[in-house]
């Protein structure tokens, strides 16, 4: 099956965001789904009481909202998870994996869902059906067989239902290992980490409820137009309203700029838009940091003129004083950043910056927004808690309409880690477990992402599980990446479609095709719900509304389960048992993790249950019982000294980037109609002035070469160039086509996170015909 072709072409897009556009892209993805009427009554069942909760990004509901409760890229999701189409075992009689290799990863996904299990033996170029009974045997035997249980990695993706999370953590770590990685280690694990020593939760502090309140909304490092659509109908919101919308990012993001909303009937018929911004600051990559440093410079300012005038001084220094320790040492370290430092680094004027401190300072109520333009950085975590400083400063945190949001990417990826996908887990977790199930946790730190390709690379990882996700294809440096994975002894893959991950494969490798949020989960007491937790910490029930597509699929709960059945056997508890009816899962949830009590009665509730935010609650869980301020010096250079010890120079610094026709790694068109993009991927976004200073020329090809102080190669080939919007000095591309770029040791401190918005590169003329997929 081909998918549809589009001939390239680039044509900036003028319209506003959403609106008609997006209902003419919905309803093609509706048509193209091969069976869009039932697609169509599933699509009104999303994030409704009874219905299923959508399979796309983390953002929250608005307990006031009507019958549509999707937005464009929800809407995509559903209808690509809920194709007509099927991938059997004829499909890979017909075609081999060196075959299929050579497709792209649109293709792979389009070919539809996987329906039945599927084995590569190793010997022949196909894999082969198999029976489930042989899967887990295949399985069970491997991982008996390792000579530590620290010899497997157990890898999650967001997509997770809690109910899955919780079932796999408990089986890894009853196995023996804390080998855990998790999705968020190469997206928001740098906010957990910043927010977990400064405020002493890993998670945002605000509700839906807070956007409604808030005088100004700082959204920094942020695409909410493409990567989480919902939101733009509280910041419209705001802006009508009278409070600020204050935005730093360096590319001009039409879902930031202008936006048609398209249940407001007026706006449609007229075809007229909103204002999304009140003021849009372009920083340099990385500056955000010292962008948040010359606002805290300025309060400081300011501060010192109110004790010597009597004007209203910015400080909350009463909140300061009963809540928060470091204060001094976090002026002493503003202080000592010098104007010049802080605006060669942030890329903006100091005019600038002083007016988003006049915002801040005059807003009662402040949000401050982020996502992966903050976190994939070297110094993501001093960057978040430059934040919580700020933030600290006036007192807004623990107050309503003010607060802090991480703004999660995958649907459950938060809910995933309150289960306890973790590989350092909070001791209180491991005591838990053994309490409630009368078994030993494993206490050393498992590997997180990057350590798990090391790990792999190195021979001391033999079996890698994959609870959904794309392993291969969302993970930096892959070349090395994928040249690990095929170090394995054996892969398995638990999957809703086709993607690369299934065919860089160990040894000997197995394909689980496993149900999707949009498939009705029948077990033996009936239809199941699972649950999941959105970025404001609302746990919601999800139950699938359509029949699956192959008798063959099994749940994700019900495959771990059989899995841990054959390895295990029944020492802890009943795995098949438990999944025969989630709400046995969901009881032993309710006596391990803190704030699931009375779990399923709570479910009933329409909207689903908020899990207590202690921090909201100005209740502060960390070593000393108070708020942190955490000085960190600004970066002496953004370059990482392995790029600086290079003789040449970078020509760009490059950022990766989701298309509007994307989410994840799961791309539903060759088409970013924001951007203007129709027809390719493979395209470098650049401000024309360097082009021309770098000897090329708007739509001619080149390789881009990633500069870093070691041997390797990192080269993508034949990228074409668009001049576009976006400051002198940066480039950007898409995700994961850019990935091979990414070295493995690039990664943020204390958090491992890949640092995709910030590679050093430089540019030569396209030197081969062919690209290496």
């Amino acid at each position: 099956m081909k998918p549809p072709a589009d001939r390239f072409r680039f044509r900036p897009y003028q319209r506003p965001a959403a609106g008609w556009g997006a209902l003419r892209s919905v309803a093609h993805a509706w048509r193209d789904s091969k069976q869009p009427f039932k697609n169509l009554r599933a699509m009104l069942q999303t994030n409704q009481h009874g219905g299923f909760d959508c399979p796309s990004c983390a953002w929250g509901e608005a307990p006031e909202e009507g019958r549509i409760r999707f937005c464009e890229n929800g809407a995509k999701a559903v209808n690509w998870e809920a194709t007509g189409r099927g991938v059997d075992a004829a499909f890979f009689q017909g075609n081999s994996i060196s075959q299929l290799l050579k497709h792209d990863d649109y293709w792979l996904e389009y070919q539809g869902r996987l329906t039945e299990p599927m084995y590569f033996d190793g010997r022949a170029d196909h894999y082969r059906p198999i029976s489930w009974d042989q899967a887990f045997a295949i399985i069970a035997d491997h991982l008996n067989g390792l000579a530590s249980p620290d010899e497997a990695a157990f890898y999650t993706s967001g997509r997770a239902s809690n109910e899955a999370a919780f079932l796999y953590q408990l089986f890894a770590r009853s196995y023996g290992t804390n080998n855990l990685p998790d999705c968020s280690n190469m997206c928001h694990e740098a906010s957990g980490v910043a927010l977990s020593e400064s405020i002493g939760t890993g998670k945002g502090t605000v509700t839906y409820e807070d956007f409604g309140l808030a005088d100004a909304i700082f959204v920094v490092g942020q695409n909410p137009g493409t990567n989480h659509p919902r939101m733009l109908e509280p910041l419209r919101e705001a802006v009508r309203r009278g409070a600020q919308v204050v935005v730093f990012n360096p590319l001009r993001e039409r879902g930031l700029e202008r936006f048609q909303a398209p249940q407001d009937p007026m706006q449609m018929l007229t075809d007229g838009d909103s204002a999304m911004n009140t003021a849009y600051f372009r920083p340099a990559l990385g500056g955000d940091m010292a962008a948040i440093r010359g606002i805290a410079k300025f309060l400081f300012q300011w501060q010192r003129e109110a004790d010597t005038d009597g004007a209203k001084a910015p400080l909350d220094l009463e909140f300061i004083a009963k809540h928060c320790s470091g204060f001094e040492e976090y002026r002493a370290a503003v202080e000592a950043s010098s104007w010049g430092h802080i605006l060669a680094q942030s890329g903006l004027q100091r005019a600038e910056l002083e007016r988003a401190a006049h915002i801040f300072s005059r807003s009662e109520r402040v949000i401050f927004c982020w996502a992966m333009g903050i976190t994939q950085h070297r110094h993501s975590v001093p960057t978040i808690q430059e934040i919580t400083n700020l933030q600290l400063l006036r007192g807004q945190i623990g107050r309503p309409g003010a607060g802090l949001c991480p703004v999660r990417g995958h649907s459950n990826v938060q809910g995933d880690r309150t289960m306890g996908i973790a590989d350092r887990p909070p001791p209180k977790l491991l005591q838990a477990l053994e309490q409630r199930f009368g078994f030993t946790c494993p206490r050393a730190d498992g590997v997180n992402v990057v350590k798990t390709i090391e790990a792999m690379e190195q021979g001391r990882i033999k079996v890698f599980v994959g609870l959904g996700g794309n392993f291969a294809q969302a993970t930096p440096d892959s070349a090395r990446t994928h040249k690990a994975l095929r170090r394995c002894r054996l892969t398995v893959q638990i999957s809703t479609k086709l993607n690369r991950s299934h065919l860089v494969t160990g040894s000997e490798a197995l394909i689980l095709p496993c149900l999707g949020r949009t498939d009705i989960d029948r077990q033996k007491a009936g239809p199941q719900a699972v649950t999941v937790e959105d970025s404001f910490s609302m746990v919601h029930a999800s139950f699938g509304q359509l029949q699956p597509l192959s008798a063959q699929m099994r749940s994700e709960p019900a495959i771990v389960a059989g899995i841990a059945d054959v390895t295990l056997g029944k020492g802890i508890v009943d795995w098949l048992s438990l999944v025969e009816d989630y709400s046995r899962i969901r009881d032993l949830i309710a006596d391990v993790i803190p704030g699931f009590g009375d779990f399923n009665r709570r479910l009933e509730q329409p909207g689903g249950f908020y899990l207590q935010n202690p921090a909201a609650e100005r209740r502060w869980n960390t070593d000393i019982g108070r708020t942190k301020f955490i000085s960190h010096p600004l970066p002496d250079s953004l370059l990482n000294e392995r790029v600086r010890g290079k003789a040449r120079k970078p020509d760009l610094i490059l950022q990766s980037l989701r298309s509007h026709d994307q989410f994840n790694t799961t791309v539903y068109s060759l088409n970013d109609r924001y951007r203007g993009v129709k027809g390719d991927r493979h395209v470098l976004f650049a401000n024309l002035e360097d082009i021309h200073r770098l000897g090329f020329e708007d739509g001619q090809k080149v390789d881009i070469v990633s500069l870093w102080g070691d041997e390797i190669e990192r080269r993508v080939r034949g990228f074409t160039l668009i001049a576009f919007d976006i400051p002198v000095g940066q480039a950007a591309t898409y995700y994961p086509e850019a990935n091979p770029l990414v070295p493995l040791e690039s990664y943020g401190v204390g958090s491992y996170t890949p640092t995709s918005k910030f590679i050093a590169v430089r540019l030569e003329l396209n030197s081969a015909p062919e690209r290496i997929v």
